[in-house]
């Protein structure tokens, strides 16, 4: 199983969802901003690395969110996604294909990865 971290980065009564560009698996599909944690790395550390990497910022990270177990054709993993904020920069497509802010009742207009499924009917729920 391969631990994957993500960051909630909520603004007001949105928060940030992340377009995966064409050349990755699941391409086109919205997640949260994340990815793989390295050997050595504390998942808090992992989350930190994938922002700068993936958007360029730097995150203060808070309590987890939910964590979801997900068995895709070719990975599965264990996500942990975490309540972020954006602590220093401006979010960019360094990685992405495009990045958004939406409220919760926009949900059904985005196609997202299935491990996200569970989380996004908590945002619904709780949000």
């Amino acid at each position: 199983m391969t631990q994957v971290v993500a960051a909630l980065i909520r603004q007001g009564e949105k928060f940030m969802i992340f377009q995966r560009p064409e050349n990755k698996t699941r391409a086109f599909q919205w997640e949260f901003v994340g990815g793989k944690v390295e050997a050595g790395e504390t998942l808090e550390e992992a989350l930190i690395r994938e922002c700068r990497e993936e958007i360029g910022v730097t995150v203060k990270v808070g309590k987890i969110f939910m964590e979801v177990d997900h068995e895709y054709p070719d990975i599965t993993i264990h996500l942990t996604l975490f309540n972020a904020e954006i602590s220093e920069g401006i979010p960019r497509k360094l990685e992405h294909n495009d990045i958004r802010c939406i409220s919760p009742c926009e949900i059904p207009e985005y196609e997202f990865c299935p491990a996200d499924d569970e989380i996004l009917k908590k945002i619904l729920a709780d949000f």
